[in-house]
């Protein structure tokens, strides 16, 4: 099965299940994550306090070539507010995230789950997928897709966290 073939299987199958990419709820603690980073593990427990936008994505993700520069645009924007994205990759081959990542920077923080177990416990059904969460480590808003629409949606959640977040 082709790439591209693969990746629209897996929102089509987000869509068939209500169209939502996780089933998680706004007000429950995230789970647990960490795993390995560019430069040593990332994770969660070292971004208590902060409004954290968890990403996950993969190589083979056509809406995430879009999504990056968007990233990368709001951690720009919002870095010193005390917004953190964490980008979570789940391919199979690392190789094929570097590649990704050589025509597609980020600026943010990157993290590789070859396992997929990030994943399972965030019961991703579909690429991209994203989870806000707040600075009391608690989710805040669930997303399936990126699509150019929701732009202006995705940032309003984001900066009324950080308008919530006590200097």
């Amino acid at each position: 099965m082709s790439k591209s073939v693969l990746g629209a299987a897996c929102v089509a199958m987000s869509m068939m299940l209500g169209g939502s990419a996780l089933a998680l709820d706004a007000g429950q603690p995230a789970p647990a994550l960490e795993v390995s980073g560019v430069s040593g593990p990332v994770g969660l427990s070292k971004l208590k306090g902060k409004v954290v936008y968890l990403d996950f994505w993969a190589s083979w993700c056509g809406p995430c070539k879009q999504s990056f520069p968007w990233m990368n645009e709001m951690q720009a924007k919002y870095g010193a507010r005390g917004l953190q994205i964490l980008a979570i990759n789940i391919d199979a081959k690392r190789a094929d995230a570097d590649q990704f990542l050589a025509a597609v920077p980020a600026s943010f923080q990157i993290g590789f789950d070859q396992a997929g177990e990030s994943p399972k416990r965030f019961e991703v059904k579909g690429m991209p997928s994203s989870v806000l969460i707040g600075p009391d480590g608690k989710v805040i808003k669930v997303h399936n897709g990126f699509r150019a629409e929701e732009r202006k949606e995705l940032e309003d959640a984001i900066v009324a966290a950080l308008a919530a977040v006590k200097p």
